[in-house]
């Protein structure tokens, strides 16, 4: 799949390069209106980080290529570089014994700056680190960046001032402030640990995995300091100082150790300067893919670091980041950080698919799809449904599973198994809804795709699902209930969750049209229509004075915190804007009555399920610039030990309020303030449509779409009480009414326009 993500990416290229040359402009226009935008935005870190190393998200500059992570702490005389990798973990299918893995790190070490000035910044458009430590009558700084398009580690230092200082750089393995060792809980597995260094000065280390495992893992890194022969340098004023660090795992070469040391002995400046350049194009093609400006330069710069994070750890289709992306810092994790299915792995995703970062969105595909045999057994284990998938909340790479039952857990979790969360091997917490929860990703993709590949990839885990579900589902008259589930971990037995109703009616919509644009298992349409227009109504009650949304039917009510109470609406996709007014009304209240804007789990979906049913947007926007502000200069969440999930809920927010494509109808600005003005392009709609419009003075002069895959397009009339004209190929057509339908063809640019009064 690989090769074709590259050349997709390169096919939307030339599609988005001939988009901005029938709109009057040209590559470098729209090259240099992204480095406007993108480049204003830097981060500032002014003082030392001090969350780290953690068994959380960290309060550090954060630095990645999608493949290796690197996370920078200390002071200013010891610069410490923390390195990890989305391929490392121990892989073990057993509760607590499966996690993504420090690898080791590079300590920097120049005496004299000890008491100095500390200022690290990071260029977003060019995703390089700049270091800047000052003392009395001299500076030294760096410049930093692991490689877009070589897996690299480069660091080149330089003084400032008519003095010498000597350093020192090591590369080592973690140490004791990087593991956790406090048994019984926190438990220490043997790993294989190697470091040494070449008779031509090139330091390496190794760790590797392989007693007591499911999959063997292996990681090595190899450094070397290009100006000497050993591992000291000394900085003199304007005598750059290179450091390079190459990486490599048992899951890209056969010998890891022998790799890392290839590719450092051919790492020249000149290379390394090739190298820079190589990084510096995948980030501005990166950045290339859509844009957004708006206003509000707190929201945008928050918009540009959620996406800069993405893109610095969601790239290796194999192995997608860990709760808190590659940036682990102290063993083990929280929650291992693993995939957990009940939201915490989904969420990262959301905003990746109207922002046209397909690239970054794979590795959760290639996650899920490795699950299938095992929520097949469960299935059949647990309900007895044989061909379905039902999973627990844990899952790793590779098709692990981290929550697996085991002695450990008999011995110290027994109350869980007690209480019924337990089930067979699986840890479930009463919850039904975790496969039908990763459905979600898979159908964001394929709607906003329609891509037939993509579509035989991610049918069978879809299939399997619905399969579950047709046949848990309980018929009573005239409508499928949902028994024995829970809204919340561990409500177990409640009836008709909510979020599950949502997530049932979404899986069973996929099923249908993925099988119906596949022309597979047509006869088992029928069944899941059936279910789609039968399940069960949503359960309401009376809050404060308004009708609201009831978690369950039977069962919890309302929930203090946490916003599975409006998943329905997001991320399950199942109210919107053409929805009954009643039902909207309901939604509304409920956005107003529960006020999790700034949760410990929900924001990510709370936000763009207000956008969703047309709240106030002023209200959405004034929210999510408090949001944008509650945060660590590298975008993670103040006082949050969650890591990547909260950096879609400002791009996917605003991705919505500009350009909403759901309910098979598009919409520009459609629930944003008109008396801001604003502008996007190429922003990825369902049906398979890349959009770009602008408002500015509280008019929409046009609004270009481009089709990809000639399915017929539904545009709101951004001018109701006007005419439209539409051209594309050369061919005008004039259109009226409050939707604008036409059939489309595929590559094909629709530009439309006002038509101006004669």
């Amino acid at each position: 799949m690989c090769r074709k993500t590259c050349s997709r990416g390169l096919f939307y290229w030339v599609l988005m390069s001939s988009f901005f040359l029938s709109c009057g402009g040209n590559k470098e226009q729209l090259s240099d209106e992204v480095a406007d935008i993108v480049g204003k935005h830097t981060v500032h870190f002014t003082a030392p980080p001090r969350r780290i190393p953690a068994r959380s998200s960290v309060d550090a500059p954060l630095m990645g290529n999608g493949y290796t992570g690197v996370t920078i702490a200390g002071e200013p005389e010891a610069q410490t570089f923390y390195l990890a990798r989305n391929d490392f973990w121990r892989l073990k299918s057993a509760l607590d014994e499966s996690y993504p893995c420090v690898l080791g790190k590079v300590e920097l070490s120049v005496p004299a700056l000890k008491g100095a000035g500390y200022q690290v910044e990071q260029s977003l458009y060019d995703a390089i680190t700049t270091g800047c430590f000052t003392q009395p009558g001299y500076t030294v700084r760096y410049k930093t960046y692991v490689g877009a398009s070589d897996d690299l580690l480069v660091l080149e230092l330089t003084l400032e001032g008519d003095t010498t200082l000597q350093g020192q750089v090591n590369l080592s393995l973690l140490g004791e402030k990087e593991m956790l060792n406090k048994p019984p809980l926190e438990r220490v597995f043997p790993d294989i640990r190697k470091e040494g260094e070449t008779s031509e000065g090139v330091y390496y280390i190794s760790r590797a995995f392989e007693d007591s495992v499911d999959i063997q893992t292996c990681a090595a890194v190899a450094m070397d300091v290009k100006e000497s022969r050993d591992n000291t340098f000394t900085l003199k004023n304007g005598q750059p100082v290179h450091i390079v660090c190459a990486f490599s795992s048992n899951f890209k070469s056969e010998n890891c150790q022998a790799e890392v040391l290839r590719t450092i002995s051919g790492c020249s400046l000149k290379s390394l300067e090739q190298a820079e350049q190589r990084h510096k194009d995948w980030w501005h093609t990166y950045w290339e893919k859509s844009y957004v400006s708006i206003p509000d330069s707190i929201i945008e710069k928050q918009y540009y670091v959620s996406l800069y994070g993405t893109g610095s750890c969601s790239r290796d289709e194999l192995f997608p980041p860990s709760i808190f992306g590659t940036w682990i810092t102290q063993e083990w994790p929280f929650w291992n950080g693993d995939y957990h299915l009940n939201y915490n792995h989904m969420a990262p995703y959301y905003a990746l698919f109207q922002a046209n970062r397909l690239e970054q969105a794979v590795p959760y595909i290639q996650s899920m799809l490795a699950q299938i045999p095992r929520g097949n057994y469960y299935s059949e284990k647990v309900t007895g449904i044989p061909g379905g998938i039902l999973l627990p909340v844990g899952a790793g790479p590779l098709g692990i599973e981290t929550t697996r039952r085991s002695l450990f857990m008999d011995t110290y979790f027994k109350g869980w198994i007690d209480h019924g969360e337990v089930e067979d091997e699986g840890f479930f917490m009463g919850q039904k809804s975790n496969s039908a929860y990763a459905v979600i990703n898979m159908a964001m993709y394929f709607y906003h795709t329609w891509d037939k590949e993509i579509a035989n990839e991610l049918y069978p885990f879809v299939k399997g699902v619905a399969t579950f579900w047709e046949n848990y589902l309980q018929k009573e008259g005239d409508r499928y209930v949902i028994y024995n589930d829970a809204i919340h971990e561990g409500t177990i037995g409640t009836k008709n969750p909510i979020l599950s109703l949502g997530l049932v009616r979404l899986v069973m919509n996929t099923a249908i049209d993925m099988s119906d644009f596949l022309q597979i298992d047509m006869d088992r349409q029928a069944k899941w229509r059936d279910v789609y227009e039968h399940l069960s109504d949503y359960s309401y009650q009376e809050r404060n004075g308004k009708t609201v949304f009831r978690y369950t039917e039977n069962g919890v009510d309302w929930w203090g915190d946490n916003t599975l109470g409006i998943q329905h609406i997001y991320p399950a996709g199942q109210i919107g804007l053409a929805s009954d007014s009643s039902l909207l009304q309901i939604a509304h209240n409920t956005i107003t009555e529960m006020q999790r804007w700034i949760d410990f789990n929900g924001s990510n979906s709370f936000f763009p399920a207000a956008v969703r049913i047309g709240y106030d947007p002023d209200s959405i926007l004034a929210h999510l610039n408090e949001y944008s502000r509650h945060t660590y200069p590298n975008g993670f969440q103040f006082q949050n030990p969650h890591g990547i999930e909260n950096w879609s809920t400002v791009p996917n927010t605003i991705n919505q309020m500009l350009c909403m494509g759901n309910q098979n109808i598009i919409r520009v600005f459609a629930v944003w303030p008109k008396d801001k003005d604003a502008k996007f392009y190429h922003l990825r709609t369902e049906g398979a449509f890349l959009v770009s419009s602008e408002l500015k003075d509280g008019v929409i002069p046009s609004v270009t779409i481009e089709s990809e895959q000639g399915r017929k397009l539904c545009l709101q009339n951004p001018w109701p009480l006007m005419n439209v004209l539409v051209d594309s190929n050369g061919k005008q057509t004039e259109m009226s009414g409050e939707y604008l339908e036409i059939s489309t063809t595929p590559g094909t640019i629709y530009r439309f326009t006002p038509r101006k009064e004669q």
